[in-house]
C-alpha cells in the first residue's frame, strides 16, 4: 500500500492555489512572517468577496531562502502535478532567476520584490521598484540638498546588488559625483570592521546600502558603533520598519530609505489596511513594511490577473495582462510592460519609524 501525498501536492479542482515564496530563513528570513500575514489577508479579502472564477484561493507556502535552484525545483513540481495554479511572493533575484524559466511559461508567477531591472519573460509580472525609478531620483535628491558628491556602495554578492551598483556608478556621475569605493560580501556577513576601514578611507559623503535583511542590520549597528554616522549618510533601497526595529534607534541616524510604500504614508487606503491587517492579526503581529505589504499586493494582483483573463492559462491572461488594474495599500495600481506604474518615496529615519520627506 502506497503512503499517502504530501499536503503540498493534494490537487482540489474547485480551488486556485497559489504558491507563495517568501523566506523562512537566512538574511531576509525576519521578512518572512509579515510576507506569510499580508499575503493570507488579501486570500481572506479576495475570497470574501467571492473568490477567483467562482473558486476560493488558498496559499501553498515554499520557504525562498533556501537555495535557489532547491527553490525552483519544489515549485516545478508544485506546478507539474497541478497543485499550484500562480506563483507569487517576496524572495531575492538569484531566486526568481532560478525559478522563472522553470514555471512562468506554464502558470503566472507575480514577483513582488525590487531588484536590478530587466525582467522580460513572458509569464512574469512584477509589482515593484526598479533602480532607474528609485534609486536615481534619490541619489539626485540627496546629491542636490546634502552635497552629495562621494558615493560609496556596499552590498551582497550576486545579481541585484551587482547590477544595481553599476547603475549607481552611471547616476553618481549623471549627478555631479562619482562611486568612490564599493565592497560585495557574501549573504550572512557578520563582520564589517574592513569595510569599514574602506568606507573611512575614501572620505566617501554616503553609502548606497545593497544589503539583505539581517546583514543590513548588523551593517547598521557596526556603522553606528564606529561613529560613521556622524560623517556619512547612508541611502538603502531594501530598508523597512521591520529592518530598523532590529538595527536599533541608535544604529539609524541619517538613515534614508526609497520604496513604494512606507508604514507611515497617511492615505485613507493605508489607513484601512493597517486597521484591517491589526484586527485580523493583532496588535502585536509583526511591523507592517514594504516587504510584507507587497505580498499583500502579489495575491491581489494575481487574481486581478486572472479574473479579466477569466482563465488560468499563461497566454489568455498575457494578452490581457495590459489592461489589468488592482486596488491595494498604494490606492489603485495598473500594470504597463509586465511592471506595476507606481510613486516611489524617500524617506528618513527617526529612531525605530520612517518620516516620508519626498515623492520622488
Amino acid at each position: 500500500m502506497s503512503a499517502p501525498a504530501p499536503p503540498w501536492l493534494t490537487v482540489d479542482r474547485a480551488v486556485v492555489s497559489i504558491a507563495l515564496v517568501y523566506p523562512m530563513r537566512g538574511p531576509a528570513g525576519m521578512f518572512g512572517p509579515t510576507c506569510e500575514l499580508c499575503a493570507q489577508l488579501a486570500v481572506e479579502e479576495i475570497n470574501a468577496g467571492g473568490g477567483v472564477l467562482g473558486r476560493e484561493v488558498r496559499l501553498v507556502p515554499v520557504d525562498g531562502g533556501a537555495p535557489p535552484a532547491e527553490v525552483a525545483a519544489q515549485v516545478e513540481a508544485l506546478v507539474s502535478v497541478g497543485a499550484v495554479q500562480g506563483v507569487t511572493g517576496w524572495h531575492i533575484s538569484s531566486v526568481r532567476q532560478a525559478l522563472a524559466p522553470r514555471v512562468a511559461h506554464r502558470v503566472p508567477y507575480v514577483y513582488t520584490a525590487l531588484y536590478e531591472g530587466g525582467e522580460r519573460t513572458e509569464g512574469v509580472y512584477l509589482t515593484s521598484e526598479t533602480p532607474d525609478a528609485q534609486l536615481w531620483p534619490a541619489m539626485r535628491l540627496l546629491a542636490g540638498e546634502q552635497g552629495v558628491r562621494r558615493w560609496f556602495v556596499v552590498g551582497n554578492d550576486y545579481v541585484w546588488p551587482r547590477r544595481t551598483a553599476r547603475a549607481a556608478q552611471r547616476y553618481a556621475l549623471r549627478g555631479g559625483g562619482r562611486v568612490v569605493g564599493q565592497a560585495f560580501l557574501p549573504l550572512e556577513t557578520h563582520e564589517f570592521d574592513d569595510v569599514l576601514r574602506r568606507i573611512e578611507r575614501s572620505e566617501a559623503d554616503a553609502v548606497v546600502m545593497l544589503l539583505v535583511g539581517a546583514d543590513a542590520v548588523r551593517f547598521n549597528r557596526a556603522f553606528a558603533r564606529a561613529a560613521m554616522d556622524q560623517r556619512c549618510l547612508r541611502l538603502s533601497t531594501l530598508m523597512d520598519e521591520n529592518m530598523l526595529l532590529a538595527s536599533g534607534a541608535g544604529a539609524t541616524r541619517r538613515l534614508y530609505s526609497t520604496a513604494g510604500f512606507f508604514a507611515g504614508l497617511v492615505t485613507q487606503e493605508n489607513l484601512d489596511f493597517h486597521g484591517e491587517f491589526a484586527r485580523r492579526f493583532g496588535v502585536e503581529a509583526p511591523p507592517l513594511g514594504s516587504l510584507g505589504e507587497s505580498c499583500y499586493e502579489g495575491v491581489m494582483l494575481l487574481a486581478a490577473l486572472i479574473g479579466q483573463a477569466r482563465a488560468l492559462d499563461v497566454r489568455a491572461i498575457e494578452t490581457a495582462a495590459d489592461t489589468v488594474a488592482y486596488h491595494g495599500p498604494r490606492g489603485r495600481l495598473r500594470l504597463r510592460g509586465r511592471h506595476v506604474r507606481q510613486r516611489i518615496y524617500l524617506a528618513e529615519a527617526d529612531g525605530l519609524d520612517f518620516t516620508v520627506v519626498a515623492q520622488l
